[in-house]
Order: structure tokens, then sequence, then C-alpha cells
């Protein structure tokens, strides 16, 4: 009795120790949006090993190891893990960006961005673009979450913005540009320090040289450029000098685009030597501005407060306390009328539209901004679900360059997946509750 006791509980400590030496997992059952957009996989099992995918099938045609951690998936939807192209790990919702840039700078490193990076990943958001932020605080979170030091979001950062002249207070996170050999010089340090991408904004206020150095200094260094496109002069110029990705969908509440500027962005799109064109239009901080004024349930939910101290989370419920009080909202009832006719106005000319929402703006918790943009995309705007979805997965992958590692549901990939109870092609606001979270084959929820 003794001896059978004694030899079932090594074959058991062998299987144990066999899964764990492997580090097996299969995810089994779940209806699978692989990123591609091509049909789902229904009953779809996905093989894990490490950090990496190693097949993807389903129950009929896949066969799961004996050693593997089964995980179910049944009755869930199983698509890759989100991106954000457009985050701010600075900044986390308060409303008043001058004193939190005064106040809370010395803990933007070492607190603030480590936790909006976590949270961004608690809500499945498992990459995102930083686009702006001091450059040694912005590198340093992005490594610490590489070097698995803190659980987060893979962050592409862009160190401080390139502008024609910071504004008063904010150097740090913003670097003025007074000649093309400046500009050169500047995107030079940002290359030299290891940023993934440059950011540009109000870059009508600079001279055209100034503008082509800074872009065409960034491309010799193999780093692409992202720019605002709040004003039309900014887009005619950074279509002019090649910029790849504009951000945002305007300030002014002019109803359209206008038409020269259409002619260039088909002309630009037409011409595919160059690749698509890509946009990031931020459009759920501006749609949801009132709904969210008259309905502050959203503020007392707790998932942005993960990582704050408690005396950061009462100053930023008290900076909101007001939304219709605040200079930053004035106008944004006027600019919401304009957003679906944009939105088409890029669709139409061929644009491929990214995932990208501003999130840490006042307002805008990184638990919440990704999901409220891919709602308002497919439940106002009409936007098909499973192209919103590759929005959020297969294109900013492609984008940054990455897509032979994460993007898409596929062997030889990371294995970063999330899963949702529920049908996400016919109900897409499910992401608001994301079920389980998978970055680099380890399972964070």
């Amino acid at each position: 009795m003794i001896n059978r006791v004694l030899s079932t509980t090594c074959i058991l400590f062998s299987l144990i120790i066999n899964a764990q030496e492997s580090n097996l997992k299969a995810l089994v059952g779940g209806t699978l949006i692989d990123g591609f957009g091509s049909n789902p996989i229904k009953n779809s099992v996905i093989i894990i090993e490490g950090e990496k995918i190693v097949s993807v099938g389903s129950m009929e045609n896949t066969t799961i190891p004996s050693n593997a951690e089964i995980i179910s998936t049944e009755g869930m939807s199983v698509l890759p893990g989100l991106w954000d192209m457009h985050v701010h790990t600075k900044l986390v919702g308060h409303s008043d960006y001058g004193y939190w840039d005064k106040v809370y700078q010395p803990l933007w490193k070492d607190v603030i961005m480590p936790a909006s990076v976590h949270q961004l990943l608690m809500a499945g958001v498992t990459s995102a673009r930083d686009l702006g932020a001091p450059l040694e605080a912005s590198i340093a979170v992005r490594d610490a979450v590489n070097n698995g030091d803190i659980p987060g979001a893979t962050l592409y950062v862009s160190g401080p913005f390139i502008q024609h002249k910071p504004y008063p207070g904010t150097e740090n996170s913003r670097w003025g540009v007074d000649s093309p050999e400046d500009g050169r010089r500047k995107v030079k340090k940002l290359a030299t320090a290891g940023v993934d991408v440059i950011k540009l904004i109000d870059h009508d206020q600079m001279t055209m040289d100034e503008l082509r150095a800074v872009v065409d200094e960034a491309h010799k260094n193999n780093l692409k450029v992202v720019a605002h496109s709040h004003r039309p002069e900014e887009i005619r110029r950074g279509l002019e000098v090649g910029v790849d990705c504009f951000e945002h969908t305007g300030l002014s509440s002019a109803p359209r685009y206008p038409d020269d500027v259409m002619t260039m962005i088909k002309e630009r799109t037409a011409d595919m030597s160059q690749g698509p064109l890509f946009w990031c239009p931020t459009v759920e901080v501006l749609y949801n501005f009132e709904y969210n004024r008259d309905n502050l349930e959203f503020i007392d939910d707790d998932s942005w407060h993960l990582g704050l101290p408690d005396s950061v989370i009462v100053d930023i419920k008290n900076s909101v306390q007001h939304p219709d009080r605040l200079p930053y909202f004035q106008l944004m009832p006027s600019r919401k009328p304009t957003l679906e006719t944009k939105i088409n106005q890029l669709l139409d000319a061929g644009v491929v539209l990214m995932i990208g929402t501003d999130s840490g703006i006042p307002m805008k918790f990184h638990s919440q901004s990704t999901w409220h943009e891919l709602d308002v995309w497919v439940n106002e705007f009409g936007i098909d679900p499973m192209y919103a979805i590759r929005g959020a997965t297969y294109w900013p992958a492609l984008w940054m360059g990455v897509a032979d590692e994460v993007g898409t549901i596929t062997p030889g990939k990371y294995a970063d997946i999330i899963a949702v109870k529920g049908d996400v092609l016919r109900y897409i606001s499910l992401l608001q509750d994301v079920d389980m979270v998978i970055k680099h084959g380890k399972r964070y929820k």
C-alpha cells in the first residue's frame, strides 16, 4: 500500500515538474479571432510553450500535449493582446496639466508611469505607443517592463515631443527646434538614447526646412514619425515631408477636412510604393465627453487606482469634480458632430485607422480608454468590428515593425493573448472587462 502511494506520488510529482519545465499551456475551446481578419476559429486550441505560441488550430485537428496546463476558454472570444497607439503614461486623468507637471513630475518615473503601464495591461492592452514624456523616464520604464522588473504593456516610446517652441514649464517633455541643424541634432540625440519613434506637434509653426530636417533625420535613423493633425496646415506639411502616421481629428469645429487636404491624402494613399497611410483619430474622448460630464459614475470605477498612492487618487478625483467648468473641454460639444464625417472622409480616402486614445489626459483613465475607443468606432460610427480589432492588433504591430513577433495569434510569435466571455464581434463593449490577459506566455489575469 505504502509503495503504491509512493509510486503515485512520484508520478504526480514528475508530471508537475515536467509541466513546469516545459511551461506548456493550452487554451482550449474558445472562438479565436487571430488578428488577420478572416473567419474566427470555433472550438480553438492554442498551444503555448514558454513565451511563444507553438501551434494554433481547433479541437478537431490539434493534439494537446499530455503535460500541458489546460486553460478553458469555452464560451469566450480569444484574440491578440490589444494595442493602444496613443497613450501618455506620465498622465493619469488629472485635469490641470500645469499643476500636474509641477507637483508630480518627481513621481513620474517610479510611481505614475509604472502604474499606467500596469493598468493598461490589466485592461488587455499588451502593447502601447507612449507619445510624449521625459526621455530618461520613458526609456527607464520601457526597459523595466521589457526586463520583467515591473508588470505592464510593452512600450514603444517617443520621449519628448519635437516642436517649434516648448510651452513654459514643459521643457522636460518638449524639445524646441530653432533651425534645421538643431532639428537634426535633437533627433540624433533621441535616436542615440534608443527611442522607438519620433513625435511632432505644432509643426505648422516650424519652417519647412526645419520640419524636413526632423523627418529626414528620423528616417535616416530608421525611426518613424507621428505628427499631430489638429490643424489643416499640420496635415499638409506632414504629407509633404513624409510623416508616417497622423494623430487626432482636429481641434476645430469645422465640419470636415478641407478639399485640398483630402486631395493630398488621396494622392498619398494612391501611391502604394510608400505603403499605407496610417491615422489614429482618438475620437472617444470627444464623442463621450458630454455623456461623461453628466454621468460621473465611471470615476468611481477603482480600476484606475491600481498602483497609485491614495493621495494622488484623491487629488485626481477632486480635479474632475466639475467637468463642465474645465477649459480643456469647452469646445468639445461643438467638435463632436464633426467626428463621424471626418472618420468617413479618411476611410473613403483609403487611410488605415488604428486605435489610439490619448489615454491619461483629463478624465481619461488607462483602464478604460482603449475599449471606449473601440466601442465608439463600432457602435456609434458603424465601423466593422473586425476592422476595429485589426486596428488594435494587426496594423499597430505592422506599423511598429514587430509584426513577426506580435499582433496576431500565430505560431512562432509571442503569446500576447486576451479573452472575454461572450461574442466580442457582436458585443465589442465586452472588452471593458477582459477576463484573461496573457503576455509573453505569462498569465497576468
